[in-house]
């Protein structure tokens, strides 16, 4: 017999060689059906494995992300017996499941492929999905997976094969298709109901543009029709939101070459809009007690050696700066940290001057490879909104619990209501990747996870995404889109103040450490508003909006009151505009909407008997007329309406 503990703590005994599916059925059938993939000891395995230990067993399913991940992984395969049955001379590379959906690098040799050949290869994948072939995994000699390779011509999985050494190698095979894998499969092909092929890109094999470029073949699939048809509609409503489009129709920011790949411009309405974001924080960050300061934007290099950055992201930050001075090298600044930490250096602390919390919006540079740039989400100079807090162990808790309170009242304010908490702690199997001692960062681990339930913040926990120099709880947010966004970082750092040796005077009048938090609501500005515009549509909140209300003239005798609102609006500091061309009510409204102004102000022969302003709101929605002494009222409860002002709300 052997034992299997389930996520609950439930234990249970099962004859050996029972596999994950048979324990299923014996749950439930309606969970054995669901089953998808399955986790046995920290390790994925297939779900007719046979069990010969006792083990933790996890059951995965279509919501989770390792069911979707064997589910895209399996269809790889698919695609993959698909194309040597339509294009028999071609040589197959790997194929694995990504974020959304999956890929295949192919060698089509001297045959031409184009996304012509899609539904020709979609339909033939569903016809053979419907067969119920069985996924299966077995064990194969190194000798003899080269021997099938090189009798099927294919360099790049002996290639594949060599480089694995001495590991076990494993075949999987459904119908009569066989492929190099290392396992994490579906039980059957009868799962999958809908494949679409998504695009093909050239990839050189192994990343190495020395070697031959193949073709990709980019593609997702799903276990019902109506959730392809739902994931298509997305992928049209990204293009609509993306904020490279929107950003430039909206004239927030752009980008010269002359300037430099990767190094936003920011337009004015742009500027404005960052300066509101940058404004709304340093209020918040007020009331929470931090200060700001400022930093340079490049640093001595031995700085950056000394924290540890420059050892473990050297390489991608930009060259060193020589100066005249023989041995002296700056760097433009990839961190703001140390800094922070010499500033904290600078006097002398007692427990009673403690927390200190220093807030900056400080710009750092990294050199991200030119293929790896896009649009705000990936540049090569970016904005943190980065705070620090040194504090004492006694007050670590209490000061991570207000962080985590000012973060989601920064989603909160901002209309990202779904999101998830990640702990990230170490990798337990390579902890050279880490500094610091295992006093200090069980220390810091236990302070996160503590945090994160007196929160009840529906949280997971992830071991190996921690930072080099201590754990870290993110915000994993979804946009209107349901799309994942790394948003809001809280790190808890025991070694950067040992290696500033930065001290306080505790009660004893004795030197003490103290803990520092890392803390960044935004993350990066550039990328923060890069999401802000996906998920609004360019529709930023009103109190966010740069333009609040468009006043919309009828005609020309119109515009000496229309100017009279105008003066009135800004006098009560609302963001508004006039609308003075010769053009018909209705395009201007037209064009205000594309514009994305929420509200519009209709100013004719009525309005200017009646003293009034017609409103028109963003959608359509008719107010009607509102007195000239109301209106400043009106739109300023619509603005804080759009804001959270309350922290503890």
């Amino acid at each position: 017999m052997i034992k299997v503990k389930f996520p609950d703590g439930k234990e249970l005994s099962y004859d050996d060689g029972i596999t994950p599916f048979e324990i299923a059925e014996k749950i439930s059938p309606a969970l054995a059906r669901d089953v998808l993939s399955v986790e046995y000891n920290n390790e994925i395995i297939e779900t007719k494995t046979k069990l010969f230990a006792d083990g933790n067993i996890k059951f995965f399913k279509w919501d989770d992300d390792e069911g979707k991940k064997a589910f895209w992984h399996s269809t790889a395969h698919l695609l993959a017996q698909v194309i040597l049955d339509l294009f028999p001379k071609s040589k197959l590379t790997i194929g694995p499941a990504i974020e959304n959906g999956f890929y295949y690098d192919v060698d089509f040799q001297n045959s031409t492929f184009s996304e012509n050949d899609f539904s020709k290869i979609e339909n033939k994948m569903i016809e053979e999905a419907r067969k119920n072939h069985s996924f299966n995994m077995r064990e194969i000699s190194n000798s003899d997976a080269l021997s099938y390779y090189k009798k099927h011509k294919n360099e790049y999985k002996c290639e594949l094969i060599k480089s694995l050494g001495n590991e076990k190698i494993t075949f999987c095979d459904h119908a009569d298709f066989t492929d190099l894998c290392k396992g994490g499969h579906i039980p059957s092909t009868k799962y999958i109901k809908s494949v679409k092929l998504l695009n093909i890109a050239g990839a050189y094999w192994r990343g190495d543009e020395n070697n031959k470029q193949l073709t990709r073949i980019y593609g997702i699939s799903f276990p019902k029709e109506k959730l392809l048809k739902e994931y298509l509609h997305l992928i049209e409503e990204a293009k609509k939101r993306d904020h490279r489009v929107l950003g430039k129709k909206l004239g927030l920011f752009t980008f010269s070459e002359n300037v430099g790949l990767g190094l936003p411009l920011w337009l004015p309405e742009g500027t404005e809009l960052r300066s509101r974001l940058e404004g709304f924080l340093k209020t918040a960050q007020k009331k929470a007690g931090y200060e700001m300061v400022i930093t340079p934007h490049i640093g001595n290099k031995k700085l950056y050696v000394q924290s540890g950055h420059y050892e473990k992201y050297g390489e991608s930050t930009f060259f060193p700066i020589k100066t005249p001075k023989e041995d002296e090298e700056f760097l433009l600044k990839p961190m703001n940290c140390p800094h922070h930490c010499e500033i904290y250096s600078s006097r002398k602390w007692s427990y009673k001057d403690l927390p200190v919390r220093y807030a900056e919006f400080g710009t750092v540079y990294r050199y991200e490879q030119s293929g790896e740039l896009h649009g705000l989400t990936r540049v090569r100079g970016f904005t943190q909104d980065d705070a620090h807090i040194f504090c004492t162990q006694e007050q670590l808790l209490d000061e991570f619990i207000k962080v985590i309170d000012l973060v989601l009242y920064v989603f909160k304010s901002l209309g990202f209501e779904e999101f998830t908490a990640q702990i990230s702690l170490r990798d337990k199997e390579k902890m050279e990747k880490y500094i610091g001692s295992d006093n200090i960062w069980n220390l810091a681990e236990k302070a996160i996870l503590k945090a994160a339930k007196s929160k009840n913040l529906n949280y997971r926990v992830e071991y190996g995404e921690a930072a080099f120099y201590g754990p870290k709880l993110d915000f994993m947010v979804k946009d209107a889109l349901k799309r994942e966004w790394q948003l809001g970082t809280i790190q808890v750092d025991y070694n950067l103040p040992e290696r500033f040796n930065l001290t306080f005077k505790n009660k004893n009048n004795e030197d003490e450490r103290p803990v520092m938090i890392h803390r960044a609501p935004f993350g990066s500005l550039e990328r923060f508003i890069a999401i802000l515009i996906e998920h609004t549509a360019g529709v930023f909140p009103l109190w966010l909006a740069t333009n609040q209300i468009t006043l919309i003239s009828v005609g020309e005798k119109h515009q000496n009151y229309t100017q009279k609102v105008l003066n009135l609006l800004e006098k009560a500091e609302i963001r508004a505009s006039t609308d003075f061309r010769n053009e018909t009510v209705s395009k201007k409204i037209l064009e205000a909407e594309m514009k994305k102004t929420h509200i519009m102000g209709i100013i004719g022969d009525k309005e200017i008997k009646n003293n009034e302003v017609t409103i028109r709101l963003r959608g359509g929605d008719l107010v009607g007329g509102i007195k000239i002494e109301s209106l400043t009222e009106y739109i300023s409860h619509k603005v804080n309406e759009s804001q959270i002002i309350n922290l503890n709300s």
